[in-house]
């Protein structure tokens, strides 16, 4: 006779003045805060990081005899695992029925009410391209009420293209631009200029004697193309205010730009000039965008749906193995992949950039410019094994390697070493 299979659930602390709740769910569903509000009338929070050691700390919160993962707690336990109750195990390997029971031995209030989304229920994958203009159009009149405007970006009140990005790209598409010509559009904007020194000073770059000038850091440092692409990656980063709002242990919008466009650039130097794909290598300045930009839906995002981003916030607190890309679909109808691209498309930036930052999240795209897609799928997913970004916690695909020519261990080894190298951490403060 075979033995029944064991699911696995997961425990999630909340609390509020009113003192700690667990909730008990299948590790793969998603914790609706939504639900748990109606349920119990409370807005709870996440208890995590430096809260709840000191919670433990303080005895305030104790395990269930041999349990890793649960706590004596008064307890919610979703409806949905009580079927088959022994089929639900902790990760010590403690069924339901067990840690009910010690629950209720310890006085502990244990109550059962629907409080997940499956994760059957959960959006699998971001829609078509095309579809995109209508989805974000019925994400605004939904959300907000707001009447719609002739263009989108008018109506969620989104900055223009700043001139100086404008001139940029002039330049960037004349083969006969000089570094004069950028530098002295760079230093029309102090704060840019300022910034493309300070970078091009810092160690990561190792350069030769003192950084002086914008002229010398194109020159001696980084080149006309990584330079040009790194001034449009800051100002459109500066287009929008980088929120407060943001989910627990979350790792700041600029240290993550930093480190995935120092990957996806190193990655680049381990392609051969001609990929399996038939496509060729990127240059070193459109992937550094890309990668600096690959987070920028996150700040459009922020603008767009102030208030359903700090439920976004909540729920992938609650939730840490879910994609990000799920709860944003669920809450808002639209995800930052869909709503960044979008934008870099309105703006008339490069389909490069666009295609990077749209199928950032498909390990199967391999249509135009799959080779930006696809670095940054594997940077973004590297980087998350290391404790930075938001990517959701899955492994690359082989065929993901495989189509660009890519080593996995290598790969692997490239991003420990960066992620531990001084001189790229001082980067990414100084951006931060």
């Amino acid at each position: 006779m075979d033995m029944p299979t064991s699911h696995t659930l997961r425990s999630v602390l909340l609390y509020d003045k009113d003192g700690p709740l667990q909730c008990l769910i299948a590790s793969e569903d998603l914790l609706d805060l939504q639900q748990l509000k109606q349920c119990t009338g409370r807005q709870l929070k996440v208890l995590t990081g430096d809260k709840l050691v000191k919670a433990i700390q303080a005895n305030k919160i104790r395990p269930v005899p041999q349990s890793q993962q649960c706590y004596l707690l008064p307890t919610i336990i979703d409806d949905t695992l009580l079927d088959d109750e022994n089929q639900w195990c902790d990760i010590s390997g403690l069924d339901l029925t067990h840690l009910r029971d010690q629950l209720h031995l310890q006085d502990q209030h244990v109550r059962h009410h629907r409080i997940t989304i499956l994760s059957s229920d959960l959006p699998q994958a971001i829609p078509a391209p095309e579809h995109d203009e209508a989805t974000i159009t019925q994400s605004i009149q939904s959300l907000t009420g707001q009447r719609m405007r002739q263009r989108i970006d008018e109506t969620l009140e989104i900055p223009p293209l700043s001139p100086t990005v404008n001139k940029i790209m002039q330049l960037r598409a004349d083969p006969n631009a000089t570094s004069t010509e950028l530098t002295r559009v760079v230093e029309s904007d102090p704060i840019l200029a300022a910034q493309v020194v300070s970078w091009a000073s810092s160690p990561f770059y190792a350069a030769p004697g003192r950084v002086k000038s914008v002229q010398d850091a194109i020159v001696r440092v980084l080149g006309f193309d990584v330079v040009s692409n790194m001034a449009i990656g800051l100002v459109l980063g500066r287009s929008l205010q980088v929120p407060e709002e943001h989910s627990a242990g979350f790792t700041p919008y600029w240290t993550q730009a930093i480190y995935c466009s120092a990957v996806v650039e190193a990655l680049t130097r381990k392609l051969s000039g001609k990929l399996p794909s038939g496509e060729r290598r990127p240059s070193s300045g459109m992937i550094y965008l890309a990668g600096l930009l690959h987070n920028f839906g996150y700040l459009v995002l922020a603008h767009s749906f102030p208030p359903q981003f700090a439920t976004i916030c909540r729920h992938v607190e609650a939730n840490p193995l879910i994609s990000h890309v799920a709860i944003e679909q669920h809450l808002t109808g639209v995800c930052r992949e869909q709503i960044g691209a979008w934008l870099m498309q309105t703006w008339n930036m490069p389909d490069e950039i666009v295609i990077a930052l749209r199928q950032q999240q498909n390990p199967d795209y391999s249509g135009d410019h799959a080779v930006y897609a696809n670095l940054v799928y594997i940077a973004i997913r590297l980087l998350r094994l290391h404790g930075i970004g938001d990517a959701p916690p899955e492994a690359v695909p082989a065929s993901v390697y495989h189509r660009l020519g890519l080593d996995q261990k290598t790969c692997e080894q490239l991003v420990e070493e960066l992620v531990n190298s001084d001189e790229l951490q001082m980067t990414a403060s100084l951006a931060a």
